[in-house]
């Protein structure tokens, strides 16, 4: 697609041989000059994007599709002399992968500081996994992948992986007293975090479909505590228990001199033995009954339909407008205060007045107490656990 071009018309078409490419643009290398009348081949999982001048002029959904530029075949070359046989009106295709990116890893660099209840200041590690989609493929490009020649699951995950932590920790310190009772709450917290999450991923046009932790570990120390409180809570009744101990270390004791002794250490030992079954006889009457976790439910998608972001209504996939409300579904931005679908070249909100961002992911700040780098809207620190506020730390926390 370059200056040797001079009368045949292009087909565009991209598959992604490595499964893990999200976008790629066509060409690779810089801008080109795409023919009026270049055939575009969009697959199923795909959507295209086409650029001419600078700007996106459409989203195209799976089929074949005619593009027109002011570039003609021949002509535009003696038109382009001024420029160097380089014709100024460039064009370019980006093609988006609709496909959902499974089994993506999030997990903590370093380990973020959680304050117990019981155990003080306790630094946990957590991994798990996540799923993702390209929902919004215009505003993926305007905001995330820009002007890049390729875009990959690398990418997104190095991002998202401080998202996922930093939402972790708001969660851990605003619903969790210790990690003593962590056991048992992974599904829910999957679920809570996703919801938080949702925001997040839709300033830039992607949807979570599913996030899985895999694990919060706290250090080994921490781990040893948990497991003698946990082996302490399976003993009922102490008085009983330290009896059985003293009678096992008797009849241990009996035995022994039994082989010592002869006879006296065998009398013992009959002797214990006749007392072990009344001993027994108590903790055995005891018994707990086994509760079985209740069955899941996983909420269903629908093939080749989405969601009204205004209206909530089931649409086909490939509409450019809700045909229930009219809300506008090639997004070309977001509010980041309401999350309205911003018409192009908007400078301020047209539901809340909200003047509009860059589509830059949040600013960093730092922590006043430990200069740990945070989320600009996290509510606790992870370097040190403390609750943060619009201008620090709370007072009753320092």
């Amino acid at each position: 697609m370059g200056t040797n071009n001079l009368v045949f018309l292009e087909v565009i078409e991209w598959f992604d041989d490595s499964g893990k490419e999200i976008l790629h643009r066509i060409p690779e290398s810089g801008s080109g000059e795409i023919k009026y009348g270049a055939q575009l081949i969009v697959r199923d999982s795909q959507a295209g994007v086409f650029f001419y001048n600078g700007k996106a002029c459409d989203a195209f959904g799976p089929g074949r599709h005619t593009l027109k530029t002011g570039n003609l075949p021949i002509l535009n070359k003696i038109l382009a002399v001024p420029w160097g046989l380089t014709s100024p009106l460039r064009a370019e295709v980006y093609m988006v992968n609709l496909k959902v990116f499974t089994n993506l890893k999030w997990g903590t660099k370093e380990p973020v500081a959680f304050r117990d209840s019981e155990l003080g200041v306790v630094r946990l590690r957590a991994h798990g996994i996540f799923n993702i989609q390209v929902v919004q493929p215009v505003l993926f490009i305007n905001s995330m992948a820009g002007t890049m020649g390729a875009f990959t699951t690398r990418q997104v995950e190095e991002y998202l992986r401080g998202v996922i932590v930093a939402r972790l920790n708001d969660y851990l310190g605003e619903n969790l007293e210790t990690i003593l009772d962590l056991p048992g709450q992974f599904d829910e917290m999957s679920e809570a975090l996703k919801k938080r999450l949702f925001q997040d991923l839709a300033r830039f046009g992607l949807a979570l479909h599913d996030l899985y932790i895999t694990s919060i570990t706290p250090p080994a120390e921490v781990q040893s505590v948990m497991d003698s409180k946990g082996s302490m809570n399976l003993i009922e009744d102490m008085g009983r228990f330290m009896q059985m101990k003293s009678a096992l270390a008797m009849e241990a004791a009996a035995a022994a001199g039994g082989e010592a002794a002869g006879g006296l250490g065998m009398g013992m030992g009959m002797g214990v033995g006749m007392l072990m079954p009344a001993m027994f006889t108590g903790a055995m009457a005891k018994g707990g009954g086994q509760g079985g976790p209740g069955a899941g439910s996983e909420e269903g998608t629908t093939n080749g339909q989405v969601r009204c972001q205004e209206c909530k209504s089931a649409i086909p996939a490939s509409a450019v407008f809700c045909p229930f409300c009219g809300h506008q579904q090639v997004v070309l931005g977001k509010c980041s205060q309401c999350g309205k679908n911003l018409p192009p070249n908007a400078r301020f909100c047209p539901r809340c007045g909200t003047r509009v961002e860059s589509g830059r992911p949040p600013e960093k700040r730092h922590c006043p107490a430990c200069g740990a780098e945070n989320l600009e809207d996290a509510s606790f620190c992870c370097g040190c656990g403390r609750r943060l506020q619009a201008g620090g730390f709370r007072q009753d926390e320092a």
